[in-house]
Order: structure tokens, then sequence, then C-alpha cells
């Protein structure tokens, strides 16, 4: 290996010395400027090594896990190949750098696979006399495979420390899949050890504490969640006094979510602008955002509020009953009723007087049902909508056994209604999951009213990821008819989408032009 290369030598102390003069080395006679070794480059290259304490050779150790380098005395850190951070690694193996100056180091290539990495340096050294020199060498690491501490405890079977238990223990659990999907988009769990779904939930285990408390932290911050802490003493080292805990944290998210039906308490009602007392849940974020489907006042109610005074759902969205909509009467905002007091009331929605007949009565039943509902501005008269039958619903709730007849409306509407077997011919997206283990449960009710959601509603979509579902293809008699079903465009579809075959043949004909043009100019 050439590792000595002497690419200067400059003089120190001998500024009274004519330029011009000559004189001979000492060693081998060859003319050279007067210098205080009096010798020549060879003759030094022979004598003097500035590098001889520095070690020409070292080992780099390698994680084939988590692919992390150990950085001594006990830090892995994550490192590409031919990367300042890897540099900076290699030259911390190095001990003797500390007796030269280093002017410049960068890496050889080599073969990725060969487990070797060689690094080029140049270092000044000053020697006797004065003279100071650069030297240029390289220095060859040996990659081995070490497992470092995360992941050997990982390869254990008691390897995890904190556990995070998520549990949303409600018939309704849409607000857990929002949850699944908002933590795939922001990679919350990039951290986690494993991911075990059990029954109601999932478990997220970690190493390290605060990887957990990161963990606990989004999902305060993203739905209303309550959280208790428990610690459970491993070991205690009495002569260093250090304690070894296992750490585990409960996440329990309300047990409401999306179309449920609620009833509130009087006094509850009174701090969010005497909204009626059986409202909807029309959004549940870092919040629960309520309607009352009679006004179209919206209410909202935090994590704080919540858990102070919780409030259990009266109806869920198995629950709901097809009506056809017989005759509808919009009432414009200016005809609408205000009184003293009243909250905030939602424009994006239209307030309507509404007769609506049992899909499975018409025809038998010619006395139509009246209501008033916040959907004016999506149905018609012939359109399908679901709706909770509250006058004869089987209903064990206490604050809704104090309400009068004349605060129950007989039918409360929620959503309309498109076919369920268009839809999923339409459905060209998919989406991914956190343990798939656990999509026997996703294969029910909640699951695909949650899909549906997602169509209807632009503003989930914008917090979560689609993805483009490669093995489902529209026919084209869907593609040629029109229909009022929402769908979402495949621009709004990510990463899975695959467009290269409508390019093909443009593409080889581009790759022949460009080769025929090419040539003349080699």
């Amino acid at each position: 290996m050439e590792h000595d290369n002497y690419t200067g030598v400059s003089e120190l102390g001998a500024d009274n010395i004519n330029s011009n003069a000559m004189i001979l080395c000492c060693e081998c006679g060859v003319a050279i400027q007067p210098n205080p070794a009096n010798m020549c480059v060879t003759c030094l290259r022979n004598h003097v090594d500035i590098t001889e304490n520095i070690p020409k050779q070292a080992v780099l150790h390698f994680c084939r896990n988590c692919e992390r380098y150990l950085q001594p005395p006990n830090e892995w850190i994550q490192a590409s190949l031919e990367s300042r951070e890897l540099l900076a690694i290699c030259l911390k193996k190095l001990k003797g750098l500390k007796e030269v100056k280093l002017v410049d180091a960068g890496f050889i290539w080599t073969e990725q696979h060969s487990k070797r990495i060689k690094v080029k340096l140049t270092v000044h050294g000053e020697i006797s006399g004065g003279t100071v020199l650069q030297q240029v060498f390289i220095v060859e690491f040996t990659v081995q495979n070490q497992m470092c501490t995360d992941c050997h405890r990982t390869e254990a079977k008691d390897f995890w420390r904190c556990l995070v238990q998520v549990r949303q223990r409600a018939e309704n659990k849409k607000t857990f899949y929002y949850l699944e999907q908002l933590i795939l988009k922001y990679k919350a769990h990039e951290n986690t050890l494993g991911i075990k779904p059990e029954h109601g939930g999932l478990d997220f285990y970690y190493v390290s504490e605060n990887h957990a408390r990161r963990m606990v932290d989004f999902l305060q911050t993203m739905v209303p969640v309550k959280v208790t802490t428990s610690k459970r003493l491993i070991s205690h080292d009495i002569h260093s006094n250090n304690y070894n805990y296992k750490y585990n944290w409960s996440v329990e998210i309300a047990p409401i979510s999306k179309d449920s039906a609620v009833c509130l308490t009087k006094k509850l009602r009174q701090q969010l602008g005497n909204i009626s007392p059986v409202c909807l849940v029309n959004r549940v974020s870092s919040s629960i955002h309520l309607i009352d489907p009679l006004t179209a006042q919206i209410a909202e109610v935090n994590s704080q509020v919540y858990f102070r005074a919780p409030f259990e759902a009266i109806c869920n969205p198995k629950q709901l009953v097809e009506y056809i909509v017989m005759d509808i009467d919009v009432i414009h905002d200016k005809d609408r009723k205000t009184y003293p007091g009243q909250g905030m009331v939602s424009f994006k929605h239209a307030l309507c007087d509404i007769w609506v007949v049992r899909s499975s009565e018409l025809g038998i039943n010619d006395n139509p049902v009246h209501t008033r509902s916040h959907l004016g501005h999506v149905l018609k008269v012939g359109d399908s909508v679901m709706g909770y039958n509250t006058a004869e619903a089987n209903i064990n709730n206490p604050e809704f056994d104090k309400l009068t007849p004349n605060l129950i409306p007989d039918v409360v509407l929620v959503r309309k209604h498109y076919d369920r077997q268009t839809r999923l011919s339409q459905r060209l997206w998919k989406l991914k999951h956190l343990a798939d283990e656990a999509t026997d449960e996703r294969s029910k009710y909640d699951y695909h009213e949650f899909l549906d959601d997602i169509e209807e509603n632009p503003d989930i979509r914008g917090q979560i990821n689609v993805y483009r579902d490669s093995k489902k293809t529209l026919p084209i008699e869907v593609l040629q008819s029109a229909t009022d079903v929402p769908q979402i465009t495949l621009a709004e579809m990510l990463e899975d989408m695959t467009l290269e075959c409508a390019d093909d043949e443009m593409g080889e004909e581009q790759q022949e032009t460009e080769q025929e043009e090419a040539q003349p100019q080699l």
C-alpha cells in the first residue's frame, strides 16, 4: 500500500538564507534549497515518518438490524456510506491524529459489499529543526457486524421497557380507525419495537421512555383521550442506587365517534349555548364537534370538558334505518329563528323541514313522518337517507329519560344513503394498517362506514394518506355512466399509483429517437 507521500517541505527560522543559494543534501549529495534539516525530500522520507503513530488499519462496528455504526464509547449513530457522519466516526477511531494537523480527509470508493472503507488523509507535521512536512496516506477500515444494545434487547424475550395501550371501548370505533391513519401519516410509530393488536385497540412497545411519552403526547394532540400511567419495579441495585422500572401508559379514546347520537346534560347544554339535548357527532378531532339536527347549531367539546362529565352515545350507526324523502322544504338563512344566548350556527348545512317514509314501508304506509334536519343542502325528493328512529328505539340513558316528549324528535336524520354495491365497485383506493392481524375487525360495519366518510368528507382525506389500489380497475360501463356517488380523484391518491402502462409505447419511441440523434455525435 502506498501510504507515504511527501508533498512539500517548508522552512522555518531560515529567513536570512539567500533563496538563490543551493546546498548539497547531507545524505545523497543532491543540490537542494537550504532547509533546517539540510536533507532532500527523498532522504526525509526515508528517515522521518510523521504518521508512524497513526494506525493504517482500523475496525468499524456495524449493526445489521438497525443499520447504525458504533461511535465510541457506546453511542450508535445512523450514517450512510461516504457521508460526513461516517467520516467523523472514522476519524474518531484514529488516536494519533492529535499529534499532527489534519488538512484534508475524504473517502476512496470501494465496493459497498466488500466490508472495506478507505479514507485518504492529508496531514501536516513538524520535525526537528522547524521543518513542516505534508504527508498523504490511506487508512483502511474493516466493517464488522455487531448487534447494538437496542437490537439485542429486541432479540431477547424481555426487551421492552415501556408499553402504550390504546383502546376505544365503544360499538362505533370510527375514531380509532381515524387515529390509526393519523399515526401512519405522521409516522408516529417509527420508534416502536413492536405493535400488537388487542381486543379494542393496539399495544405499542418501546425501549426508551422518551419515545413512549412522545407517542402519548401525539395521541393527546390528535383525539380526545384520557391517560393513566403506572410503573413496576423490575430490579434495584443497592450499591449504585439505580432502579429499573417498566412503564405502562393506558390511553382511552372517548367512546363516541362520527354519526353517533348523544344526549347532553342540562348543565353542559347551557355551557354550549343552550343547544338541544339530542345532538349528532359531526366530527371527532382533538375535540368533539356536535351539531343540532333541529337548528344546525354547532358546538365543540374539548377533551378536558368531556372527561370531566362524560356522556355516551344513545344511538350508533348500526341502528340506522333507511328512509325515503317524500317532500322537503329548505329553510333559508333569513328565515331561521334565533333566540338569546344561542351558540354558533353552521352555514355549511341547510336547515329544512322534511317528510320521510321508511323504505321498508314504501307503498304501504301513506303517512310520512315529519322532522327537521340539517341535511337540506344534499337531500332532494326521492333520495335515500339514513336516520335514527328515536320514537321507537329502546334507549337506556338516564339523561334521555328526563327529557320531555317535545324535546325528542321522532326521527333524527344522519346522512344521505348511497348504494353500497355501487360504492364498492367504484372504490379504487385502499388504506394501510399498523397491524395486519387486526383486519378481521375492519370487515364489519363500522370500517365500511369509515371508508364512506373518507369519500364524502374532503377534510378527512386531507388528514390521512389514501393509496391507489392497483389490483382494482373501474369497469367501462361505470366510467361512462354519470353518478352522484362521492368518489376520490386520482390526484388525491399516493404512492401505489402506476402510470407506466399508458406511456410505454411513447417511451419506447422517444428512446429510439434519442439513440438515432446521439449516433452521429459519437
